[in-house]
């Protein structure tokens, strides 16, 4: 079947197009989106009986030479045929690429860690570790070495000390680790790392008790381990190179840990004597304190539910200790709030404790709900509340006004789609009509827009586009004046009191002993041209040793415990994001 010449009317303009009768709508849709620039799924062509559908058989449309037909629709970017512009990068297919290129390119899936006996715990932990982009660039900067790395080390027995632990660099071993992960997208095994570890912390060198191969570990031990070793080893460069006025302010300089600026906060505490023999009229002056965390506990009892309630009561603790006043071990209590936010806050669930009848680490399987954003304002200290509520309140206005305008974006364009489903219905009850009795009745098209309708008006995607950059733009301006100062000068610190989920340590099984570790990590957008990091498609990475998938979103909420099946041990999360001042200014 021969084409046929038909017309198209849009905005204005004629478009003579061959109609093929033997294609498809869709194939007719694409003929016209490089004529008029206008996308497929954009487009409202009105033909006799309704609008043109993508699976529509154009032979039953009964065309004729000559015949008009009206299309609606603009372009997404409002500007018409995209212009063509030549690749920056030559395209390279990933059969041509090496290894190192193919596990570095867009898209591409993580390397796993393969088990080399009872290693799932050190395997989850480092995956989830690796989450943090700082912490790789700091190690990439790190010069040590292992002192007779290569030497006195037998693989058969993963980790049998053949140099001393003063020879071994955990920082080291963790740097090379990372970089031979990032070239390749098979499971890596962590035989050098494993040594170090085993080497610096014999503890884990522990043999089974079933006297084959090595024992199972508790992987927030190895996680605590781990991060005191980096705070000893990654001194900040920026800190160390500062002009300091005064030899103590040299040293304050020189004793800055990477650890310290992105993952370490601080608590302000009072430890009062509480002990319910102490007489009435009996006092002692409390005793304050200020002291780094790693890690804030939650800790697990017959009323905990969500992650906050056990943050909260790991907050308040009863301690005995010698009462200078009364003359004996009395009970005091210490009640601590947060006086510093790290940008990476790690949450330990106190799941295992050693259980005398079976003497070895049980398991609490309550289900504890916790969710993907956190806000810590309640545990911090009063001053702080003060600087971080006015930041915290105006991020949630941001958000409400986003969603709806969100909202009203979707409100008018479902408006706009029934009046042009009225339209077409009009036209498919009239029948065949001369083009001009359908345009007075339809469509009065006057210039960027698909039509102008008698009682409504419609904003275009790019008017909605503009003024939500514009209210964006003076927002985040808003939002960038409330940050306090002294918050701001702390580049490792949280600003805003609230925080998303980065990462998951999780323990299937009914002891620390046994069981098994994995680990779930949030999948970061793609890096542009520009170096900035895309929007993300909200998805996970599940590393099971050197087994990695992707999984949705849906399936961290599982994780809350209940049972023997996995439940979450360490969560790691990182502070939101907030505009700076270069992001503001231009």
């Amino acid at each position: 079947m021969s084409a046929i010449q038909v017309i198209i009317k849009h905005q204005g303009r004629k478009y003579e197009v061959e109609l093929d009768p033997t294609s498809t709508g869709e194939t007719f849709k694409f003929q016209l989106y490089s004529l008029t620039g206008v996308e497929p799924d954009r487009q409202k062509i009105l033909v006799k009986g309704g609008q043109l559908k993508d699976d529509t058989d154009l032979s039953k449309l009964g065309a004729k030479p000559g015949q008009t037909f009206i299309m609606m629709g603009t372009p997404s970017t409002g500007g018409g045929i995209p212009e063509l512009v030549q690749p920056k990068e030559k395209m390279k297919f990933v059969e041509d690429m090496t290894e190192a290129e193919a596990a570095k390119s867009e898209g591409a899936t993580p390397a796993g860690l393969q088990n080399l006996g009872n290693t799932c715990y050190m395997n989850s932990a480092l995956q989830t570790l690796r989450a943090v982009p700082e912490l790789q660039d700091e190690l990439l900067k790190y010069s040590g070495n292992n002192a007779g790395s290569s030497r006195g080390f037998d693989p058969s027995q993963f980790g049998l000390p053949g140099v001393g632990s003063s020879s071994i660099d955990l920082a080291s071993s963790l740097r090379d680790l990372y970089k031979q992960m990032s070239e390749t997208q098979e499971g890596f095994p962590p035989l050098m790392f494993l040594h170090a570890l085993r080497t610096v912390y014999p503890q884990f060198a522990e043999r089974s008790k079933t006297g084959h191969g090595f024992a199972q570990q508790d992987a927030e031990e190895a996680w605590t381990q781990i991060l005191s070793q980096l705070r000893i080893k990654l001194k900040l460069k920026d800190a160390l190179e500062a002009n300091s006025s005064t030899s103590h302010e040299a040293k304050a300089a020189e004793d800055t840990s990477f650890i310290d600026k992105y993952l370490a906060g601080r608590f302000s505490s009072i430890l009062s004597l509480t002990d319910p023999g102490a007489p009435p009229e009996h006092s002692e002056e409390p005793i304050r304190a200020e002291d780094a965390f790693l890690k804030l506990d939650c800790h697990i009892d017959l009323t905990t539910n969500h992650l906050h309630d056990g943050i909260l009561a790991g907050l308040s603790e009863k301690i005995q200790k010698h009462s200078p006043s009364l003359g004996r071990d009395a009970e005091y209590t210490k009640t601590s709030r947060i006086s510093r936010l790290p940008k990476y806050l790690t949450v330990h669930f106190v799941r295992f404790y050693w259980k005398k009848d079976i003497r070895k680490k049980a398991k609490i399987m309550r289900k504890v709900t916790f969710s993907t954003e956190l806000d810590v304002v309640e545990f911090c200290t009063e001053d702080l509340r003060k600087q971080l509520i006015p930041v915290r309140d105006k991020v949630r206005e941001i958000r409400k006004d986003e969603e709806d305008e969100s909202r009203a974006r979707k409100r008018q364009r479902l408006a706009h789609k029934q009046e042009e489903d009225r339209a077409a219905d009009a036209l498919k009850a009239k029948g065949p009509a001369d083009e001009n009795t359908l345009m007075n009745d339809k469509a009065a098209e006057g210039k960027g827009d698909d039509k102008e309708m008698k009682d409504a008006v419609y904003k275009t995607d790019a008017e909605y586009d503009g003024e939500r950059a514009a209210s964006l733009l003076a927002a985040r301006k808003e939002l960038f004046s409330l940050i306090d100062p002294h918050l701001a000068a702390d580049e490792g610190s949280n600003q805003s009191g609230l925080y998303e989920l980065r990462g998951v340590v999780t323990h299937q099984g009914a002891s620390a002993d046994s069981g098994h570790y994995t680990s779930y990590v949030k999948k970061q957008g793609a890096k542009g041209p520009d170096g900035k990091r895309k929007e993300e498609d909200g998805k996970w990475w599940w590393f099971n040793d050197d087994k990695v998938s992707e999984v949705e979103a849906e399936k961290i909420e599982t994780l809350s415990g209940g049972g023997e099946s996995h439940s979450a041990l360490i969560l790691l999360y990182r502070a939101i994001d907030l505009p700076n001042a270069e992001e503001v200014e231009n």
